[in-house]
């Protein structure tokens, strides 16, 4: 090949799967690198011949079911403490847990297919899924199908284009103008986070308390209403609550609204 060659093709001509399943697997334990280009360059190799579409596919969802079970593991063991960890690389931490335990916990089997195809929250699903209590069989079963399916359409999305194109044309200008799309949305979705961030940290005006200062007003005889917000598969995890706290989930107070008192302080917490 030509020394105006994407590098992502030439790495995956010299290093063949080893390099695909390196890439995938630290993709997946968290690593923050572009493997969605690689694998369309992978797949345009396949289509000149140079290396097998089956292996393309096949090695890197065998990298991708290796990393998720790691965090599926941790998951289970560990429970909420591991989200917390992944949400404190997240743009948005402040909300990461909350979010991701209420789009995943509902259909945790579903969010394993379509959680591949969502940048920053797809590495969720795999711990939310041990955190549930997932049957491991089940998990490696639905996982793997879903890994399956992502790496298949970025390999095809590759792969079709070089059967018709020369190899110039396609490295040049279709893989050049999809990784050019790709780190403007990269850099467009930083920017919306940053922004979803500040505006979520500036609506925050209300008094904190720390546990030490809630505490201290227990044991002077006050009697302020506290509410317990956390989601439930965190309760699963560790049960234990502020003394006197009403167990009512952000989804139910709308419909609780009446018994929250109107004559006492309201202390919410969440972790």
């Amino acid at each position: 090949m030509g020394a105006g060659v994407n590098p992502s093709v030439q790495l995956i001509v010299q290093h063949g799967y080893v390099w695909l399943f390196l890439l995938a697997f630290l993709e997946r334990i968290g690593l923050p690198l572009l493997l969605t280009p690689v694998m369309v360059a992978a797949g345009a190799v396949a289509g000149l011949g140079e290396l097998s579409l089956g292996w393309i596919i096949l090695v890197p969802t065998i990298a991708s079911e290796i990393g998720d079970i790691i965090w599926y593991e941790l998951g289970r063991h560990r429970g909420a403490s591991v989200l917390r960890i992944l949400c404190k690389i997240s743009l948005e931490p402040d909300s990461c847990v909350r979010k991701s335990e209420d789009r995943f916990a509902r259909h945790t089997g579903s969010s394993l297919f379509y959680s591949k195809f969502l940048p920053g929250v797809g590495h969720l699903a795999a711990p939310i899924a041990g955190l549930s209590k997932m049957p491991r069989d089940r998990f490696l079963l639905l996982n793997g199908v879903g890994s399956l399916i992502w790496c298949i359409t970025f390999a095809l999305a590759g792969y079709i284009p070089t059967r018709k194109l020369p190899i110039d044309v396609l490295v040049e200008e279709a893989a050049g103008w999809l990784f050019a799309l790709l780190i403007v949305a990269l850099i467009g979705n930083v920017i919306y986070k940053f922004y979803e961030r500040q505006k979520f940290i500036n609506s925050l005006r209300v008094v904190r308390l720390t546990p030490v200062e809630l505490k201290a007003t227990l044991d002077r005889g006050e009697q302020p209403f506290i509410v317990d917000l956390r989601h439930e598969l965190e309760f699963l995890v560790d049960p234990r609550t502020v003394p006197t706290a009403v167990r009512i989930g952000p989804a139910e107070l709308p419909a609780r609204g009446a018994e929250i008192p109107r004559d006492r302080d309201i202390i919410l917490y969440c972790t």
